[in-house]
């Protein structure tokens, strides 16, 4: 029996990342009733839109989802105790302390996973008390460890030093992504550019269709002196590295940055001013699929890879 599909009660040990602008209620139920587990990605929701997306997951599915809570937010009490109110069942907590927040949600009998980027980390998390963890590589898309680990070294790093189940993130979209990072040690992955490349995805059309023409080399990690985030090289991408090339302070790279830059590019689908975050793993997306055919594409991959294993020969 696979940790991750008993600990969830899934079918797959595939968790759909909580992405921002991308993760709402129609990405989570779609992930969730194709046999993974599906998140709603609280990150880009004031609290009230929160509470719709999870009123109306539960009536679109009826198998376990989850919810993905950044720590980093203001209102993130408001956002915790919708949760509880709701009954979610699962949360993924991500961009703070563990010990915050763990021991209150399982007290209220919610399984609790922490998304981390080192195994100094993971370890805080296990000790947190935590269930689960994602170790999430360098190639990840979005908001990204500083230490630029691979998933590659990450995994078995991660593995080595903890007894809790580890969900492998970072570069993951295929089956043979899969089989690789459970070789590896992971007891099943969490993948996101390839379920923001979905049609249930609520990103807009202009950026699926980005991350779908976005070849090998299209992202890099940047900001790292606000917060690390992989981004797809496009007009402002261009702009932030013009003014590094002036050695500008935290100040004048925050007023570049200015507000809602993400939302812009991703929910709005401007793609010269947005900020467009996806994995490296963009290069193997080639086209917008439902996520039901991404789901059954992975595991047939997976199959296969599993097979074309065994019959290896030194």
């Amino acid at each position: 029996m696979n940790k991750i599909t008993q600990l969830f009660n899934i079918k797959y040990p595939i968790i759909q990342g909580g992405m921002i602008w991308n993760s709402g209620y129609k990405l989570a139920s779609a992930v969730s009733n194709a046999g993974g587990l599906g998140l709603i990605g609280a990150g880009s929701m004031y609290p009230e839109i929160l509470r719709e997306h999870i009123q109306k997951c539960k009536k679109a599915t009826d198998k376990p989802f989850g919810v993905n809570i950044p720590m980093l937010y203001p209102n993130i009490e408001e956002i915790m105790n919708i949760v509880v109110e709701e009954g979610v069942k699962i949360v993924f907590t991500s961009a703070g302390n563990p010990k915050t927040w763990t021991s209150f949600l399982k007290e209220k009998g919610i399984t609790v996973v922490h998304v981390v980027s080192s195994s100094v980390f993971a370890l805080k998390a296990q000790d947190a008390g935590v269930d689960a963890v994602v170790a999430e590589g360098f190639e990840a898309g979005g908001h990204n460890g500083r230490e630029e680990t691979t998933t590659l070294t990450l995994i078995p790093m991660v593995k080595e030093k903890i007894q809790i189940p580890l969900i492998a993130a970072g570069g993951i979209a295929t089956g043979r992504g899969m089989l690789a990072a459970m070789i590896l040690g992971a007891d099943g992955v969490q993948v996101g550019s390839r379920f923001a490349a979905s049609i249930e995805s609520s990103s807009h059309n202009n950026f699926k269709e980005t991350i779908v023409s976005t070849i090998e080399g299209g992202t890099q990690l940047t900001l790292k002196e606000l917060a690390p985030v992989r981004l797809i090289k496009n007009k402002f991408y261009q702009d932030v590295q013009d003014l590094y090339q002036k050695c500008p302070s935290k100040e004048e790279l925050v007023q570049l940055l200015g507000r809602a830059r993400a939302k812009k590019g991703m929910f709005e689908g401007d793609l010269d001013e947005g900020e467009l975050e996806i994995g490296q793993v963009a290069g193997l997306i080639h086209e917008i699929l439902p996520v039901e055919q991404i789901v059954q594409q992975m595991i047939a991959e997976f199959e296969v890879a599993s097979k074309e294993k065994s019959t290896f020969e030194f």
